[in-house]
């Protein structure tokens, strides 16, 4: 047994270590076998030769990483420990069967429960995906780091983000601004995950170029969109011909998510949902893979479960 004295310099020791050490119980965890012992801007490994090698050099990239981008966070400690040193003597990262995408400031953006893996899986088989189930599931969220991948990994030269635009009943016309202030507030779930995924500079010139496209769905009509990665969020607010309208756009080479709640619908009361439809329709139609997601998929806070599951008894 082996015992290493490892001086943290340059860096903050509470900014490594975490409020009451959480950080370093992060970085513990992936070192069961050895003993560490922090004393103030002291660490002290105790254990197998290698394992104290290893732990040093993750240690190395963590002070680092936090001297280039003044932060580390659990999912950055992550990301580094899943680094490799290659023969070369450059860092790999380790792909794991749940990783999607890398996204800003080292975030590791994976596929978190059994349904966001298979749609993960059946995105990469199929070329048109439902994705159906209530909010907190990580549907779009998911949808979004997939197409995200699709484009750096150049499988695409678009992403189209669309989404019905008016929701809650009110009229576009009657918001101030011009057009995109008046989309905007409806297109923020979408532009949340393009954040986390893209640089804030890369994302703009995206944007301004066209790569990624943000716009209601009444703007699809009469486009043919091929060699996309296309996602319509909140289908169960399209009608019926917006919805057939938006399935009928699809390109050669593209690829379309869905994603709705048919819980949700904010539609008037009279005017039934395309994507309700569409779901009886194109049942057992080959090619066209439908995943529902439930409570057992929500990952934001605990009480969203409870509350999903205390409406799911009600309306049952």
């Amino acid at each position: 047994m082996s015992e290493k004295v490892i001086e943290i310099s340059g860096v903050n020791p509470v900014e490594l270590y975490g409020v009451n050490e959480s950080k370093l119980s992060v970085i513990r965890s992936y070192f069961p076998k050895l003993k560490v012992i922090a004393r103030g801007d002291i660490l002290k490994a105790i254990g197998d030769d290698i394992e104290i090698s290893l732990f040093e050099q993750k240690i190395g990239l963590m002070m680092q990483h936090l001297l280039k981008y003044k932060q580390l966070t659990e999912n950055n400690i992550e990301r580094l420990m899943d680094e490799e040193e290659t023969k070369e003597g450059s860092k790999t990262l380790k792909h794991d069967d749940e990783t999607i995408v890398f996204g800003n400031g080292g975030l590791i953006v994976k596929a978190k429960t059994a349904n966001q893996r298979k749609l993960v899986k059946e995105s990469e088989k199929n070329d048109l995906v439902f994705a159906i189930g209530p909010a907190g599931t990580g549907k779009t969220y998911t949808a979004v780091a997939l197409a995200v991948r699709a484009l750096k990994n150049k499988e695409v030269k678009r992403i189209i983000l669309t989404r019905p635009a008016v929701e809650s009943g009110e009229n576009l016309g009657f918001l101030p601004g011009d057009l995109k202030e008046k989309l905007d507030p409806y297109m923020q779930p979408l532009y949340d995950g393009l954040r986390d995924m893209i640089p804030a500079e890369k994302l703009a010139e995206m944007l301004e170029s066209g790569v990624i496209q943000i716009a209601p769905l009444a703007f699809m009509r009469g486009r043919t969109l091929d060699k996309c990665f296309v996602i319509l969020d909140e289908a169960q607010n399209a009608t019926e011909s917006q919805l057939k309208m938006f399935l009928t756009r699809m390109g050669k080479s593209a690829k379309f998510i869905l994603t709705g709640d048919p819980t949700q619908i904010d539609l008037p009361k009279r005017q039934p949902s395309g994507l309700i439809q569409a779901l009886a329709v194109l049942k057992g139609v080959k090619d066209i893979s439908m995943i529902t997601f439930d409570e057992k998929d929500v990952i934001r806070h605990k009480l969203v479960k409870a509350i999903i599951g205390a409406y799911k008894t009600v309306e049952e």
